[in-house]
């Protein structure tokens, strides 16, 4: 009975997470290479959705999204810092190109531009200052729905990018990518791990949420 009770005690399943690109590579997985070699029988699904996706419907057991899109009847738990976006180019893409001084200016840019269908069509990049926020439809000759293409056609000079700032940060301390407009991109609060209120907490579901958490260093 001792030894039935503890394998009934011991984390195991399958957990199915919804999540956008960057909250995937930026959170969910370095938090999975420090949870999953210790529960060999926790197993984790994770889906990279860019629509705002009904979980409940879905099947999944959480979803990962910025505190200000979680619907007011989930539980939400912080999972990372605040963030930032930037915009970058390279360079080579400077030696032709005047740095734009405000979001405005970046209409005489190639951007490359980004598809989400949370927006219906490409998204406008979001500025603010001092209370003034600024939504610019920009032109280019590229779209993606896609980091890791937006920031590698970016270091190839072939226009600027609009990412999240960690995303580019090796980048730019190397000097590969130049950071423009960083008066204009405060940071915003960061991603939560959100799920129904009445989800039973399994042992790995607790043991996940606990990983995940955002602990302040």
């Amino acid at each position: 009975m001792a030894a039935l009770s503890e394998l009934r005690e011991k984390p195991a399943g399958t957990i199915r997470i919804t999540a956008g690109e960057h909250p995937a590579l930026a959170v969910l997985q370095p938090a999975m290479q420090g949870l999953l070699p210790h529960y060999p029988d926790i197993h984790v699904e994770i889906i990279v959705d860019y629509g705002l996706t009904d979980i409940v419907a879905q099947g999944y057991d959480a979803g990962v999204r910025l505190g200000e899109q979680v619907a007011k009847d989930m539980i939400a738990v912080r999972i990372g810092p605040d963030i930032r976006m930037t915009v970058v180019g390279s360079p080579s893409y400077f030696e032709r190109r005047r740095p734009p001084r405000k979001p405005q200016d970046l209409t005489d840019h190639n951007c490359i531009n980004i598809r989400l269908p949370t927006y219906g069509g490409l998204f406008p990049w979001e500025f603010e200052k001092r209370g003034r926020e600024i939504k610019v439809r920009v032109e280019g000759q590229l779209v993606f729905n896609n980091i890791g293409l937006r920031l590698k056609v970016a270091l190839d000079g072939l226009g600027l990018a609009y990412m999240p700032e960690d995303q580019a940060i090796e980048h730019l301390s190397e000097g590969r990518l130049i950071q423009v407009l960083e008066d204009w991109c405060p940071p915003f609060p960061g991603y939560h791990l959100y799920y129904p209120s009445r989800r039973h907490s399994s042992p790995a579901f607790a043991l996940l949420v606990d990983a995940l958490r955002y602990r302040r260093r």
